[in-house]
């Protein structure tokens, strides 16, 4: 992929965000978590299966390593996230990658056949972007991540440092 770094994220899908940062930090010993709820100001120009449409999430971040897990909990809206608990429960959701130029990492993947499934900015500064693809021949979901200059408080964090 063109101007990315390596893959250096996994991502759940969860019914109870809260439930599952408590269990992956005391059970696993993963965190501590930040806890943001994504939703308009911070985030906008979402886009699901090439409709531009409005998709709430809350999203919790915790790293383990050089590793970073996501677990994300659907709030409103159609979305990846939701299509997944509706067909086949909690679980794995995609892998996450940075990329230093999102539009060329875009366009690189899509002459490559990639599917585009949801998109969208955020950030305080409006300036992050993602982008989730359904790569040919390969049963998973790979994120396209360009982070914002500023990021906005989380909602909390567990356990609290």
């Amino acid at each position: 992929m063109t101007a990315a770094r390596g893959f250096h994220q996994v991502a759940f899908v969860v019914r109870d965000l809260d439930a599952a940062v408590r269990h992956w930090a005391d059970e696993l010993g993963i965190g501590p978590w930040r806890v943001w709820t994504m939703e308009p100001p911070h985030l906008h120009d979402m886009v699901y299966r090439g409709e531009s449409v409005p998709f709430r999430f809350r999203h919790a971040l915790a790293m383990s390593g050089d590793l970073q897990f996501e677990l994300i909990e659907p709030l409103a809206g159609p979305s990846i996230f939701a299509d997944q608990l509706a067909a086949s429960g909690e679980g794995a959701n995609h892998m996450g990658r940075i990329v230093d130029d999102h539009p060329a990492a875009v366009a690189d993947v899509l002459a490559r056949g990639f599917v585009p499934l949801q998109s969208g900015r955020f950030g305080a500064s409006g300036d992050g972007l993602f982008s989730y693809f359904q790569p040919p021949g390969i049963p998973t979901i790979i994120e396209l991540i360009n982070p914002p200059t500023e990021r906005f408080a989380p909602d909390y964090t567990y356990p609290e440092p």
